[in-house]
């Protein structure tokens, strides 16, 4: 149950929602597995699993939700053999090459015919939203996956306005002032893992492991322009992670204090063992979330005056790149 990513959003509206009634919401948008004809399922369930029933699971002001997602895994080469198989067919049949329109169509018809006979692979995710904080933290280790469970909530709740926790001081140029100047924010210790990239177009990159991040070698390199786009951080001999430069938190570890802790407590069962963990998780992720927010020199007050800005930014640079965000078509 420990999460090992953060994707953290700001609610920009108060959630007055009990669990109950987040749990009768919920409810309607269950997991159901993937039919013979389906490529993929997504639906709630209980974080508790088989010792649970309820959608949500509520501790001390949080709230706990789990997605459970399901996928047909079809070897991309099967189908490919298959198609060209049939394409060869058909062609041989009628004395003529068929159109790329006719050769996609017949890639499709294979999938089809090939599903019913396909793995399932599913997957679970967990997040919980942090009521007194005004946050939904999701334990995403992409943006992608992240935004599929905020959809996934829209269509359960009708809306869920929330934008991504954004600071006020970008992440790239932050954490690359840091190694230069050799000094880690308050209340952190630098790793030994870094990622540097040159940010010109096409530009080199650098992927650094078990290295002295202080050293005059990476010093030479961000002194000459690379910039610092992952970072390894610990926080108070508790927490262990790496920032990238989107805020976003990947590889984390708590660490033997907090597991050690977490032991200590003596659960009867596994209902409660579930409840011990959550409530240490979720009050130690309240003040490292406070902290890794205020390292980047707090949150940006603009985006919370006006959520929309963040999103009209994100479609610029979206569009730029000739890629949506997810959940948004082009018109």
């Amino acid at each position: 149950m420990w999460f090992k990513n953060l994707q953290v959003y700001r609610l920009t509206q108060t959630f007055d929602l009990s669990p109950e009634e987040l749990d009768e919401k919920l409810d309607e948008h269950v997991f159901e597995p993937c039919g013979s004809q389906d490529m993929q399922s997504y639906g709630w369930v209980p974080p508790l699993g088989e010792q649970g029933v309820m959608n949500v699971h509520a501790c001390n002001g949080y709230i706990m939700i789990c997605a459970k997602r399901q996928e047909k895994v079809l070897p991309a080469a099967a189908v490919k053999e298959r198609t060209l198989e049939q394409i060869k067919l058909i062609e041989a049949k009628d004395d003529r090459k068929l159109s790329r329109k006719e050769r996609d169509e017949i890639k499709d018809n294979v999938t089809m015919e090939m599903l019913p006979r396909a793995f399932a692979k599913s997957s679970l995710q967990y997040a919980y939203f942090a009521l007194n904080e005004g946050l939904l933290v999701i334990n995403a280790s992409s943006v992608k996956r992240a935004e599929e469970m905020i959809d996934a909530l829209r269509e359960a709740l009708g809306t869920m306005p929330v934008i991504p926790l954004s600071p006020k001081n970008i992440p790239l140029q932050t954490m690359t002032q840091w190694l230069l100047s050799a000094e880690a924010p308050a209340g952190f210790n630098f790793g030994g893992i870094c990622e540097l990239k040159d940010m010109a177009e096409e530009g080199s990159v650098i992927a650094c492991k078990q290295q002295d991040l202080l050293a005059e070698e990476i010093n030479s390199y961000l002194s000459n322009g690379m910039s610092v786009t992952k970072l390894e951080l610990l926080y108070k001999d508790r927490i262990e992670c790496v920032v990238d430069e989107k805020l976003g938190i990947k590889r984390l570890k708590f660490t033997d204090v907090i597991q050690e802790k977490a032991a200590d407590e003596n659960a009867e069962d596994a209902v409660e063992q579930f409840d011990v963990e959550f409530t240490l998780m979720t009050l130690e992720l309240s003040i490292f979330i406070h902290d890794i927010i205020e390292a980047f020199g707090g949150e940006n007050q603009e985006y919370l005056d006006n959520p929309n800005k963040l999103l009209e930014e994100k479609m610029v640079a979206a569009l730029a790149d000739d890629n949506l965000p997810a959940g948004v078509e082009e018109l």
